[in-house]
C-alpha cells in the first residue's frame, strides 16, 4: 500500500473515482440471524452508492467472533480472493469497523482498497462538507482515524531491498507523522471550538425565537418537509447524508415567528468517534425548544430507525423535549402495503387502525403526512403552531401575543 494520505494536508479518503465496482461483507454474529445481516448490508450498499460504487456481490459468514487477523475466516478470504480476480473487483468494504492490523492483513491478501464502514461514511461526509464547520469537523473524524492505522501507511518500505536496514527511518517516519497527526487533532480541536463560539454567539442573537428542530434517521424526508414548511429550497436528495451542514431559517406561520433548523441524519452502527465528532453539528437540536421527529413510514425497517434516533437523543441529552413525531412518505406506504382490490373504504379502515396502533405504541404527537405530494402539510403546520404557541406561553406567560 502506498502512502496515498498526505500527513498533514488535506486529505481524501475512500473511494478516489465515481463508479467503482465493489463487494460488501457482514458478519453474523451473537443474537444475530441472516435476515438482519442482508437489512445492514443493504444500508451500506446505499452508502456505497452514496459515495459513487456500484456493488456487485455481497458475502456474509456465521462466526462465534471476528477473527483477529482477517475479520472473517480465511477460508472466506480465499473465496472473496478469487471472486475479486475473476470479476474485476476495485473494491472491498466491510459492514463494520476493522482494527488496523485486520485492515493491513486483508490488503495484504486481496490486494484491493478495504474500507470498513467509518472510512465509507467519512469519505460521503467529506464529499458533503459545505460550510467551516463541517469541513473541519469531517478533517478531524479523519484524522482520529488516521493515527492508529499510520503503521500501515508504511508498508511500501518493506517491499525495498535492505528492508532490514530501512527499518529505523521507517520507524522514526512513522513516529514523526504521528506527532503530525497529533498536533493536526490538537488545531483542528481549537479551531472547532472557536468555530463553536462563534455559533453559540449567533445562536445567542436570534432573540426570543421558539426554535424547532428536524431530526430522525438519514434520507426519509427531513429536507423536504424543511422546504414545505419554511418555503424554502434547502437540497433534498435521495442520498444517504446528503444534509451534512445544519441549515436554519426563520418561518412565519401567520404573524408568529420561529426558527427551524436541519440537521445531519442519524443511521445504526454510526462509530462513536463519528458521533462525537459531530456533536457540535447537533447542537440545534439540544438548544431547541421543540423536536419534529421525521419517519420514513414507507421504509421496512422504520422502527428500528424509531429506536436509533431516540437512542442518539437520549445520548445528546435532548430526549425530554416537546417532541412531534412526523410519518412521511404516506403515499409510497399505502403503494406498498395496499392490495390494489381493497376497496377505498377497506382501505381507510387499515390505514386508521395502523395509525390507533403507532399512538398507543409511542404515546407521542403525531402527523403522518407525504411531504413529495404536500398531502396532510397543512395539518403538520397547524400541529406544529399550537406546540409554538404553548412553548411561548411557557417562556412568556406574561407578554401579550400579536398572533
Amino acid at each position: 500500500m502506498s502512502n496515498d494520505w498526505n500527513i498533514g494536508k488535506k486529505n481524501s479518503s475512500g473511494l478516489l473515482t465515481e463508479n467503482e465496482r465493489a463487494i460488501v461483507i457482514g458478519l453474523i454474529t451473537g443474537m444475530e440471524d441472516e435476515k438482519i445481516i442482508n437489512d445492514y448490508l443493504n444500508e451500506l450498499e446505499f452508502l456505497a452508492s452514496t459515495a459513487g460504487a456500484i456493488t456487485i456481490q455481497r458475502f456474509t459468514q456465521k462466526a462465534d467472533r471476528p477473527d483477529k487477523r482477517y475479520y472473517i475466516g480465511s477460508g472466506k478470504v480465499e473465496e472473496i480472493r478469487q471472486y475479486i480476480e475473476d470479476n474485476d473487483i476495485d473494491l472491498v468494504i466491510f459492514d463494520d469497523d476493522l482494527s488496523p492490523s485486520q485492515s493491513q492483513n486483508l490488503e495484504k491478501v486481496l490486494k484491493r482498497k478495504i474500507l470498513d464502514r467509518s472510512n465509507l461514511i467519512l469519505d460521503i461526509f467529506a464529499s458533503h462538507a459545505r460550510t467551516a464547520q463541517a469541513k473541519t469537523q469531517v478533517e478531524l473524524a479523519q484524522m482520529q482515524y488516521l493515527l492508529p492505522r499510520l503503521r500501515g501507511l508504511w508498508t511500501h518500505l518493506e517491499r525495498q531491498k535492505g528492508g532490514i536496514g530501512m527499518r529505523g527511518p521507517g520507524e522514526k517516519e512513522i513516529e514523526t507523522d504521528r506527532r503530525i497527526v497529533r498536533d493536526k487533532i490538537s488545531k483542528l480541536k481549537d479551531k472547532l471550538a472557536k468555530i463553536e463560539l462563534q455559533n453559540e454567539t449567533q445562536r445567542k442573537n436570534r432573540g426570543e425565537f421558539i426554535r424547532v428542530a428536524l431530526v430522525g434517521y438519514t434520507n426519509v424526508g427531513k429536507s423536504t418537509i424543511m422546504n414545505r414548511l419554511s418555503k424554502s429550497e434547502v437540497l433534498a436528495e435521495n442520498k444517504l447524508f446528503a444534509t451534512l451542514d445544519t441549515t436554519v431559517r426563520k418561518v412565519v406561520f401567520g404573524r408568529m415567528p420561529f426558527l427551524m433548523s436541519d440537521t445531519v441524519g442519524f443511521i445504526r452502527k454510526l462509530p462513536h468517534h463519528l458521533v462525537e465528532s459531530f456533536k457540535s453539528t447537533l447542537d440545534e437540536a439540544r438548544e431547541s425548544d421543540i423536536l419534529l421527529h421525521v419517519i420514513d413510514i414507507s421504509h421496512p425497517k422504520y422502527e428500528e430507525h424509531i429506536a436509533t434516533v431516540i437512542d442518539t437523543l437520549r445520548t445528546l441529552g435532548v430526549d425530554q423535549k416537546p417532541v412531534l413525531m412526523i410519518f412521511n412518505k404516506l403515499d409510497l406506504y399505502r403503494n406498498q402495503s395496499f392490495d390494489e382490490l381493497l376497496s377505498p373504504e377497506e382501505k381507510k379502515n387499515i390505514e386508521e387502525e395502523f395509525k390507533e396502533s403507532l399512538q398507543k405504541q409511542y404515546q407521542t404527537p403525531m402527523v403522518f403526512v407525504s411531504a413529495h405530494t404536500n398531502e396532510h402539510i397543512d395539518d403538520l403546520r397547524n400541529t406544529l403552531q399550537h406546540m409554538i404557541e404553548q412553548e411561548y406561553d411557557k417562556r412568556y406567560p406574561y407578554k401579550t401575543k400579536y398572533w
